[in-house]
């Protein structure tokens, strides 16, 4: 697999789509997922300018953290509690926030490090049962419910849009985040920093920056097929 190519033509395509919305072509952080995806490959990928990395679980991330230097490290999966300590000085940011266990968690041992964690809060707009998030309805009053824990930043939101053979089905769910985060924005939360609309993966993500989107986490057009049935959080 010819991995520098990948890279390419995907920078191409996030260029191509912010150019014809009229937004400059550095407007996009793009992250690749590296789950199930070998160190020297990641190294690879580093080598041709990707720095920012995203892991779906706390081991995988751990073993890989040592291992490959000058990234930012994101957890995109779905985070369970007792695995927070072992990634809180770890990662630039946690992308799966939907329930105030977790965020109190994360308070917790963010505190123990004195150290403000940003964090997404991770949206399912399309009520899917099968995955984590937050109902739309659900987010705001959730943001609000969290105000008081001091070592957490609210830096944005995340979707996982459902997956379809058809991505220009998902384009509604986009319009709703943006108009969502736009919103968030104006409300200026003392405990919030809106900065980050991540949505987009490899099978959508031109649609997700066409309605917005300033974060795309792409696993499968850098690195190639993972193995079916597994949910991640980039694609």
């Amino acid at each position: 697999m010819n991995y520098k190519q990948n890279f390419n033509i995907v920078r191409q395509k996030i260029q191509k789509a912010l150019l014809a919305v009229g937004r400059s072509v550095n407007d996009v952080t793009l992250i690749g997922v590296t789950k199930n995806v070998e160190v020297d490959i990641i190294r690879q990928a580093v080598s041709h300018g990707i720095v920012d990395l995203g892991e779906n679980r706390v081991q995988e991330l751990l073993s890989k953290y040592e291992q490959v230097e000058d990234v930012r490290w994101h957890m995109i999966g779905r985070l369970q509690r007792n695995k927070v300590r072992h990634i809180i000085d770890k990662v630039t940011m946690i992308h799966s926030l939907d329930n105030l266990p977790l965020a109190r968690e994360i308070n917790k041992q963010a505190e123990k490090i004195q150290r403000v964690v940003p964090v997404l809060i991770q949206v399912n707009p399309a009520n899917e049962k099968t995955k984590a998030g937050l109902p739309y309805e659900e987010v705001i009053p959730f943001i609000e419910t969290i105000y008081n824990l001091k070592y957490i930043k609210v830096n944005g939101l995340m979707l996982i849009a459902p997956l379809t053979d058809e991505p220009e089905t998902v384009r509604p769910y986009f319009i709703m985040m943006k108009q969502l985060f736009d919103g968030l924005k104006r409300y200026n939360y003392p405990h919030a920093d809106i900065q980050y609309l991540s949505m987009g993966m490899t099978n959508d993500f031109e649609i997700a920056i066409e309605e917005g989107s300033n974060m795309v986490r792409i696993g499968t057009a850098l690195f190639g097929e993972r193995k079916k049935g597994e949910e991640v959080n980039g694609r």
